[in-house]
């Protein structure tokens, strides 16, 4: 549906970047080491006593398949059952007498380990964090013991109606191709995956091409890279490239009826961009310009946006959230619901010209101050070392670079009403319409009304 450009992130003029980054105020380096077999380091010297370091992994639940979906997320948890080194009770007493803390988490698309400790245990933490991904004991009656952990996990998510609706969402769109699968894995499969399932997905996707180590706070960059040969130094070769299926969006309509609900929990979309796609900014900027408001807490974190003005004075609609999710080759943009169904025409007719007014009448004014709100938001989310080093292993993952903060404020600045409103047209205007709802279902229109909707509007 898009063009992508191979040699970088977007197509923009080196000259201007440069000049703003001539003219910006010092901000650490980020300094980035490739080992021989690919292994990746990456720090930034913040400062301070203490630092985050964890290891950012190329494999989600999209590197599965029908027969082991879900194993990604049970490593995760089989990662802190000890090792042959370190029992279960020895790994969280010497975890905690180094004041350190060690956590983890799961995506479609990566997997990720990170402690946070004082930087005199850096090398230590390191230690435990190559121990703890290559070399998990996975005995069988840890195993055993997860299952029933990662299934009452499983009912805590199908009572959060967001997770419901986003599940179902990526199911259907992405039919076909491994994207669709759930992070958690259905309960049938979590019954029956073993030992043997979770050594292969070690021994398949924990390759050298595929991990970065990342750290911020008070590091030393030559010091972490020794740390990286010590312990990540006997990795297999190897990186993604084999295994990764490319998604093709379809555009889909998802009804989960449960007529006791009160409330409609949903989301209306399109097919959005990948990660290096070059107009991923300008949907982020045109985000911002949707913006949300719940109805619990007032307006957002942001000053209203004209969408949160108009549906804020609808009692009946008790929330709503813009956003802009991005994958590697595909992406979903939209706006998640929670609403009154005698509310939800309300909604979706606004949430429609709003889409129409970013694509043809969105003045300077209103795109200079989403642009400024939105590299506002994007480096308070930077506050401390844990977010920095998520930022740096997420960004290598993601772009193969961590982007500098100036290359980023002058890529946003360079953004113009018409090259926002050129890419709205394209993706909110010409782009085919999907809908996952959860509740009284009978209530919500269907594909086809709501795309003949976008065109009485767009032809008005």
């Amino acid at each position: 549906m898009y063009r992508r450009l191979a040699s970088g992130l977007y197509q923009t003029s080196q000259r201007k970047i440069a000049q703003v980054q001539q003219k910006s105020v010092f901000v650490p380096e980020t300094i980035v080491t490739t080992l021989p077999s690919g292994f990746r380091i990456a720090t930034e010297n913040t400062g301070g006593s203490t630092a985050t370091i964890g290891v950012f992994i190329d494999a989600g639940s999209r590197y599965e398949n029908e027969k082991n979906n879900g194993t990604a997320h049970f490593l995760e948890h089989m990662a802190f059952k000890g090792t042959p080194r370190r029992t279960r009770m020895g790994l969280e007493l010497e975890v905690e007498n180094i004041g350190a803390h060690l956590n983890a988490y799961t995506s479609r698309e990566s997997t990720t380990y990170y402690a946070k400790c004082f930087t005199e245990k850096l090398d230590q933490s390191v230690d435990i964090l190559s121990d703890i991904l290559l070399n998990s004991s996975l005995a069988k009656k840890d195993i055993e013991a997860e299952r029933g952990v990662i299934i009452r996990e499983m009912e805590e998510v199908a009572q959060n109606f967001q997770e419901v609706v986003f599940d179902i969402l990526h199911t259907y769109v992405y039919e076909g191709n491994p994207l669709s699968f759930t992070i958690l894995g259905p309960e049938e499969r979590i019954r029956t995956i073993d030992q043997k399932d979770l050594q292969n997905y070690i021994n398949t996707h924990y390759r050298s091409g595929r991990m970065v180590l990342a750290a911020a706070g008070g590091v030393n960059h030559d010091e972490v890279v020794r740390m990286a040969e010590k312990y990540f130094g006997g990795l297999q070769h190897g990186d993604s490239s084999q295994e990764f299926v490319p998604a093709v969006y379809q555009a889909k309509d998802v009804y989960g009826e449960i007529p006791e609900l009160p409330m409609l929990y949903g989301a209306m979309v399109v097919e959005g961009v990948s990660w290096t796609h070059e107009d991923n900014l300008a949907l982020m900027v045109a985000n911002t310009l949707m913006g949300e408001f719940d109805r619990s807490r007032g307006f957002g974190v942001n000053a209203p946006t004209d969408l949160a003005v108009l549906l804020s004075s609808d009692e009946g609609i008790q929330s709503f959230q813009s956003f802009n999710t991005c994958y590697k080759e595909t992406g979903l943009v939209g706006t998640y619901f929670v609403v009154a169904p005698e509310s939800v025409d309300n909604l979706i007719e606004n949430v429609l010209m709003q889409w129409v007014r970013l694509a043809s009448s969105i003045d300077e004014a209103a795109v200079e101050r989403a642009k400024r709100s939105l590299l506002t938001n994007l480096l308070l989310m930077l506050d401390g070392s844990t977010p920095v080093c998520e930022d740096i292993g997420r960004q290598l993952i993601s772009y193969g670079r961590r982007i500098p903060i100036p290359e980023l404020k002058a890529r946003i600045e360079m953004i113009t009403v018409e090259q926002l409103r050129e890419v709205c047209q394209r993706v909110f205007l010409e782009g085919h319409i999907s809908s996952a709802v959860v509740g009284k279902t009978k209530h919500y229109p269907s594909r086809e009304e709501i795309e003949g909707r976008r065109i009485r509007l767009i032809n008005n």
